[in-house]
């Protein structure tokens, strides 16, 4: 009963938590899709598109998959003809920045500098699509996309944008709810019965290889099956109770920036046509060189700093 108890009120203290991001931003991103405001970024980010071999409409699902979440930016590529390229392209850059303002008020709730959050998401996306675009030289055939958005009647007036907008927001906090609270239960009763243990032992060899301690193996754990915004709860009891170190924290969230939610998020793009397999596999291999690289820079700069203290 202890355990049911502490686990309920652990999950309802992240919900509420998180709900005071989630809510506020998913209201007022979906209100401004009705206003001037999206159009005017879509319009500035346009010109720099050919950057990325993307036409100039492409800017249309990047800003929506950036401001909102995948689901909308999937939403926005199905709204346009785009080669198989540029739809892959677009997938790896959405792949590693999306619904930016959550998952970062997200990394900053676990003690991720916010500088970092937006160099890596932004930069990996970035660098993704300028590679890809100058080493892949085929699918330039249309993409032919396995359904078509459903129309959605656009509201006439401010107080239908702001029932919608009240709907979505709503809804996301009680998303969150439906899978922290039962979540945080499991998780206490894992804890509570030992079997945590078992799990940092399994995700051992990962977390060596990323140059983090086994206590971060649960926020690993979490963020690889759940996503940054859903498996957020895990994250934060996990900094503030199991001792995990900030440096861990933030070697945790550069590799679950560009590989999170890796079984949904890969998935979610089936329906566009393209192929997913080497999708997971830039994610999985750009989040494994990433964070080995950071962390060892970060390990030089540690032990050089030991020395100079020593001397």
């Amino acid at each position: 009963m202890t355990t049911l108890k502490n686990g309920l009120k652990a999950g309802l203290k992240t919900t509420w938590s998180l709900g005071k991001i989630i809510f506020p931003i998913t209201l007022l991103v979906t209100m401004l899709q009705y206003t001037p405001v999206l159009p005017f970024i879509i319009n500035l980010v346009s010109p720099i598109m050919g950057v990325f071999g993307l036409s100039g409409d492409a800017a249309i699902p990047l800003v929506l998959g950036n401001a909102l979440n995948l689901y909308a930016g999937i939403a926005g590529i199905l709204s346009l003809e785009l080669t198989v390229k540029e739809v892959f392209i677009l997938a790896v850059m959405l792949s590693f920045s999306h619904n930016i303002f959550i998952e970062t008020g997200v990394a900053l709730k676990v003690g991720v500098k916010l500088w970092i959050v937006l160099v890596v998401r932004f930069g990996l996306a970035a660098l993704s699509g300028i590679v890809i675009n100058l080493l892949w030289q085929g699918g330039g055939e249309v993409a032919k996309y396995g359904f078509a958005p459903e129309a959605s009647t656009a509201p006439e007036n401010w107080l239908g944008i702001l029932l919608i907008g009240l709907e979505k927001a709503s809804f996301g906090v009680l998303q969150l709810a439906l899978i922290v609270i039962p979540l945080m239960i499991i998780i206490q009763i894992l804890k509570d019965k030992k079997y945590l243990q078992k799990i940092s032992d399994t995700l051992g060899p990962l977390t060596r290889v990323l140059g983090v301690q086994k206590n971060a193996s649960l926020t690993l754990a979490s963020g690889l099956i759940f996503g940054l915004a859903m498996g957020a709860g895990v994250m934060i009891q996990a900094v503030q109770e199991d001792g995990v170190s900030k440096k861990d924290a933030t070697l945790v969230f550069i590799f679950l920036v560009a590989c999170h939610a890796v079984i949904e998020d890969t998935l979610i793009f089936i329906p566009l046509g393209i192929p997913i397999w080497p999708l997971l596999a830039i994610r999985i291999v750009t989040a494994l060189g990433l964070t080995i690289f950071v962390s060892y820079i970060w390990r030089r700069a540690e032990n050089k700093q030991k020395r100079v203290v020593s001397t």
